[in-house]
């Protein structure tokens, strides 16, 4: 019984100084300092939104999926971009046929 709680102690002892040097010797291999709370990730350009912008989002994570205010941001300037694009069509359309 007590071999078994030595050979226990040991096994932790010794992970922990592997995480310690670890930990030491790698860092937290951050390249930035961490964004500050209640910032975001999430990055739009301001004007004339391509499919490769849509694509290359990212959201920040949180217990129960995404950060809802940043999907909403993001629904909320595509739609605003979409209904740009579709009033710059009807107005090409009209100028196109007067008729």
């Amino acid at each position: 019984m007590t071999t078994a709680l030595v050979y226990l102690v040991v096994m932790v002892l010794v992970a922990a100084v592997v995480f310690l040097l670890a930990s030491l010797l790698f860092g937290r291999g951050e390249e930035m300092e961490p964004l500050p709370p209640g910032a975001s990730p999430t990055r739009l350009p301001s004007e004339d939104i391509t499919p490769d912008d849509v694509r290359d989002l990212r959201f920040q994570q949180v217990l129960r999926g995404y950060k809802m205010s940043e999907v909403d941001w993001v629904l909320d300037r595509l739609a605003a971009e979409v209904e740009q694009l579709r009033e710059r069509v009807a107005d090409l359309e009209s100028a196109r046929d007067p008729a």
